[in-house]
């Protein structure tokens, strides 16, 4: 083959550029890491409903005052990080009888707590002692890590990615005879496929983290799951090399 030849039909992530014998390589570079959670955030909501509207506030309010001294208590002796509630909803309606007549209005009065918690067996007890009280509804728990923990495993996770990319070019390089490797371009994934084929390239993520939530076959909502599964952080990313 001539050194000047374009060998780009031969395979699209290694062809030969200019007048030189440099090559270039495209290539992608994945890493992905499990990691155990270490914050659990608690979601729940007071409510109640009836036919008076004062009564309907009245009882939420009482519903709503032993949770929040629970809470206040909690935080004061450190077996939860934080809790934070919203304002308090108020809304009526007017429901229908199967004749198909407007009954009486029903009000509705409801707030939500958000509470975290760093030691799991804490949350596992405070969530089997609440739910048991009148007016409450645990929805779901949110597993998360703490920003520092996230920061540090984004940026270890993205390095191992790169360096994926690093290891995946030298060997291309090497099958063909080629040992000096030199970084042209570097992007998140789907990045220079774009550039290449504007139309076709999807719009990538480095970085992706979930949590694991369990759901009733209905679909209604989350409920509550207190085994938690590793939270995933992974990252991709696209990289050219010339090589000669």
């Amino acid at each position: 083959m001539h050194p000047n030849e374009d060998v780009s039909d031969l395979d699209p992530a290694v062809r030969r550029v200019g007048v030189m014998s440099d090559v270039v390589i495209t290539v992608r570079g994945e890493h992905e890491t499990r990691i155990a959670p270490e914050r659990a955030i608690a979601h729940l909501t007071i409510r109640a409903e009836g036919p008076e509207r004062g009564t309907v506030v009245e009882r939420m309010a009482a519903f709503t005052e032993p949770v929040r001294d629970d809470l206040a208590a909690r935080k004061s002796a450190g077996t939860i990080v934080e809790w934070t509630s919203q304002r308090v909803s108020v809304w009526s309606e007017r429901p229908w009888n199967p004749e198909g007549r407007r009954l009486a209005p029903v009000h509705h009065a409801s707030v939500d707590f958000s509470v975290t918690f760093a030691d799991f067996a804490v949350l596992s007890w405070w969530a089997g002692e609440v739910a048991e009280r009148e007016g409450v509804q645990l929805g779901w728990i949110e597993w998360k890590l703490t920003p520092e923990t996230r920061a540090r495993t984004e940026r270890d996770v993205a390095t191992q990615a790169v360096g994926v990319a690093v290891a995946r070019a030298t060997a291309y390089a090497g099958a063909l005879g080629l040992t000096d490797v030199t970084a042209l371009e570097l992007a998140d994934l789907g990045l220079l496929a774009r550039q290449d084929r504007p139309e076709m390239a999807p719009a990538g993520r480095m970085l992706v983290a979930k949590a694991s939530f369990a759901g009733d076959a209905a679909g209604a909502g989350p409920a509550v799951q207190l085994q938690p599964e590793d939270i995933v952080i992974s990252a991709a990313v696209e990289a050219r090399f010339a090589a000669r």
